[in-house]
């Protein structure tokens, strides 16, 4: 057990230092186009585009580089990224690394099953509870590469956990954990765990 817990973590050490670091007063600069859709700050203030800010800087460089490579597709963001280097894109991340994601509020009939899935899971059905990789705050993982929730536009989470569940979003790893936790997620589940998460700080 040891033995796995140490190659774990040194693999976590060293895939984190394969990136460029980033300098998020470089990419301050270099992120004024992303502001269009996403804030200047990182924090949208349309539902439909991902908040930024407070995003660890590994899950945003994996994002960054899955949507410049085309493992990810994100059709207002074809093109953007072509003509950036690894440098830019770990600028851009820091920058956006180092803002404060705002807190959105839940819809308050929606609160008590969003709460229910995101702190347990779904023992019927095998679904893990959010928190496992999410923390309990949403906070996320930023180490590991795991998201921060908390906060996040109703909307977007949703969009995205219909992606994993349906197929249209893949890049989640060999492993394929979002798109097989979002498999035991019905619609009401979706809107539910998604409201829950825009009102999480």
């Amino acid at each position: 057990m040891n033995k796995v817990l140490v190659s774990l973590l040194l693999t976590l050490g060293i895939s984190g230092m394969a990136h460029a670091a980033g300098d998020a007063a470089a990419g301050q600069g270099k992120a004024a186009v992303c502001g269009a859709c996403h804030g200047a700050d990182g924090n949208s203030p349309a539902p439909n585009f991902p908040k930024l800010a407070g995003q660890g800087e590994r899950y945003l460089l994996k994002q960054l580089h899955d949507i410049k490579a085309g493992n990810r597709t994100v059709l207002e963001m074809t093109g953007l990224l072509t003509n950036l280097s690894d440098q830019d894109l770990a600028d851009i991340a820091a920058y956006f690394s180092s803002q404060k994601m705002g807190v959105g509020a839940a819809d308050p009939k929606l609160v008590a099953r969003g709460q229910d899935i995101f702190r347990g899971g779904n023992l019927e059905t095998g679904m893990p509870a959010c928190t496992g990789c999410h923390s309990p705050d949403g906070s996320g993982n930023a180490a590991a590469g795991f998201p921060h929730l908390g906060g996040q536009h109703a909307t977007y989470v949703a969009k995205q956990l219909t992606n994993f569940r349906e197929g249209d979003r893949t890049n989640d790893g060999d492993s394929m954990i979002m798109r097989g936790i979002a498999a035991k997620l019905s619609n009401k589940d979706i809107a539910a765990v998604s409201s829950y998460i825009q009102g999480l700080h």
